[in-house]
């Protein structure tokens, strides 16, 4: 699959430099924050070793993740109804606060793929979109549009087994980043390593790299179904619909916000 590296605009093409994107900057340095005190990473001591931190990780996930029956019911979910890995004990949270909980999932991931993944795409694409939408309106766009995708997957799961299932991780926000990218700068050239005996590098326009990506996600959905596999989020499954769900929305949202032509390239950062 190919992977997206950062494509320099410098100020050599005699256009002004922008501001640096420091909504983008902030929104990965809470991501990984997060992430690395949090029980995944493996690194916060205070969660322990080995089984224990699995279960504490299940724990945390629960806590702080959203889950579709909980969303639509408007309550914590009931022990009894609570998903129990293999060897952990996961109790109900009754302090736990459903449209809350739809925020802090963006910011939780379930191990190191997941975060750089999905922190490789932020920067690459989101420094463009924060450019054109201003940072007030990209911050809001980021975390409305990931809640509008949670929630639109948690419809879809409304009758479906996985719907008592944990829900984490920023793709929804990331994807509806990458749908207004292509809106913004559907000619723009993004240098892309594809894996062809070795990592190539080459470069393609945003329509094509970004219109193949969704083409990927939406045949996932057809092809695993609306709840990735019936698993959690995580590792070994995906919630693909919520990418879609994300990218079709973010791409709405800026065609709204900007219904005009849109540029061949982001400006130039200015990074000093």
């Amino acid at each position: 699959m190919a992977i997206p590296v950062l494509d320099h605009t410098g100020a050599r093409n005699g256009r002004p430099a922008v501001p640096a994107p420091v909504v983008t900057y902030a929104l990965i340095a809470l991501n990984t924050l997060v992430f690395l005190l949090g029980p995944a990473a493996g690194l916060n001591p205070l969660y322990g070793t080995g089984q224990a931190r699995v279960c504490a990780e299940q724990r945390f996930e629960q806590r702080w993740g959203a889950v579709p029956a909980e969303l639509l019911e408007h309550r914590p979910l009931a022990a009894g109804r609570i998903v129990q890995p293999p060897g952990c004990e996961v109790g109900p949270t009754p302090g736990k606060s459903p449209a809350l909980s739809v925020l802090s999932s963006l910011f939780l991931h379930a191990g190191w793929l997941h975060l750089l993944g999905n922190m490789l795409f932020l920067y690459v694409f989101g420094a463009g979109v924060e450019e054109r939408l201003g940072r007030v309106r990209y911050l809001v766009f980021y975390l409305a549009v990931g809640t509008l995708a949670t929630y639109g997957y948690a419809l879809a799961q409304a009758h479906a087994a996985g719907s008592d299932r944990v829900l984490i991780g920023a793709s929804g926000a990331i994807a509806a980043v990458l749908g207004g990218y292509l809106r913004l700068y559907p000619k723009a050239r993004v240098t892309t390593l594809v894996p062809l005996f070795l990592f190539l590098p080459l470069r393609f326009p945003a329509w094509l790299v970004l219109g193949l990506w969704f083409a990927l996600q939406w045949w996932s959905v057809r092809s695993t179904g609306l709840d990735g596999g019936g698993q959690p989020p995580g590792p070994g499954s995906v919630a693909y619909l919520v990418h879609v769900i994300g990218f079709s929305a973010g791409f709405l949202f800026t065609w709204a916000a900007h219904p005009h032509s849109p540029r061949r390239r982001p400006g130039p950062r200015r990074t000093g």
